[in-house]
């Protein structure tokens, strides 16, 4: 496996070498490291849907050469090899694609995958977004290091344009205290620095778990039930409705007693994409719903079978 991994490396140093010049484009990623390129990078690997997602947005998709495992979106993403999953990356079909910068998730890509790409000899540039102005600043980043910067720019000002008038349009309106499910065995939710979190906000809610010391995080049916949730939401396939599942057994949480679960897709929201607002906006729907005491509403089709679906 040493021998192996010494050959990839030599490969990717040795074609690094031949394209290299004096670094004009130089950039800092979100865990403080440099990227440096002579060149806007003609090849690029995403390895995470959200990653592939921001490419296109920025107008890279033409160098766009492999992508993670469900990167469905836009459709033209189907096209581009796979050499990635959430645990592990094929390393020779990526040397073999002689990429010039890839692109990895800061939270969601193992640390021994982002080290075993710097060994290689790869410009590795990590992302992680927290909030809609990062997304709009990793939009002009991408662009830059692409060439494409004004696609990329024009793209994030629209971002920010929409999530604006969202706040504006939601943001004063009477609290909701919210309760977003990410899984129901263990119970598992969000803390107030997701960006998920930031969308809640947006709207008018109150993240009820925002105090977690950890993105996501485990918590307790007891400690659940005594912050009474107004609205419990989930993210996943459109077309589909809020379950009370367990909840039910609890009959004097507000969201039980109103029948009060939304449902919200999930490649809109949970990715944190350039999609995101979109899914903000059905977050916001399912809170004003709530709001008012009305029925949750059911957003998007359901998918064909087999099609993919993920979450960064």
């Amino acid at each position: 496996m040493k021998a192996r991994v010494l050959v990839l490396a030599l490969g990717l140093l040795l074609a690094a070498v031949a394209r290299a010049g004096t670094p004009s484009l130089r950039l800092v990623d979100d865990a403080g490291h440099e990227v440096a390129l002579s060149h806007p990078a003609q090849r690029i690997i995403a390895l995470a849907p959200h990653l592939t997602e921001l490419v296109y947005a920025a107008g890279a998709g033409r160098q766009l050469v492999a992508v993670g495992k469900y990167s469905d979106f836009p459709p033209d993403a189907l096209t581009k090899p796979v050499i990635s999953d959430a645990f592990a990356v094929n390393y020779e079909a990526l040397a073999g694609l002689k990429p010039d910068l890839v692109l990895v998730w800061g939270s969601g890509t193992p640390e021994r995958i982002k080290s075993k790409l710097r060994t290689l000899g790869v410009q590795v540039y990590e992302i992680e977004i927290r909030s809609v102005a990062g997304l709009a600043d990793t939009l002009r980043g991408i662009g830059r290091l692409a060439g494409t910067e004004g696609v990329a720019q024009a793209r994030a000002q629209a971002i920010a344009a929409d999530w604006a008038a969202l706040k504006a349009t939601y943001g004063g309106r009477r609290p909701v205290r919210v309760f977003f499910q990410l899984w129901d065995a263990p119970l598992m939710t969000l803390n107030g620095q997701h960006l998920v979190s930031s969308a809640i906000a947006a709207c008018g809610g109150i993240n009820v778990f925002a105090e977690l010391p950890t993105l996501t995080a485990t918590v307790s049916w007891e400690v659940a039930v005594q912050r009474d949730p107004e609205l419990v939401l989930t993210a996943g396939a459109p077309g589909e409705t809020g379950k009370p599942g367990r909840w039910s057994e609890f009959k004097r949480v507000s969201a039980v007693a109103h029948a009060q679960f939304g449902h919200v897709e999930g490649d809109l929201l949970d990715r944190s994409g350039p999609r995101f607002v979109d899914g903000a906006r059905e977050l916001c729907e399912a809170v004003e719903h709530a709001r008012q005491g009305l029925p949750q509403p059911v957003f998007g089709t359901p998918r064909a079978a087999g099609a993919a679906s993920a979450t960064p």
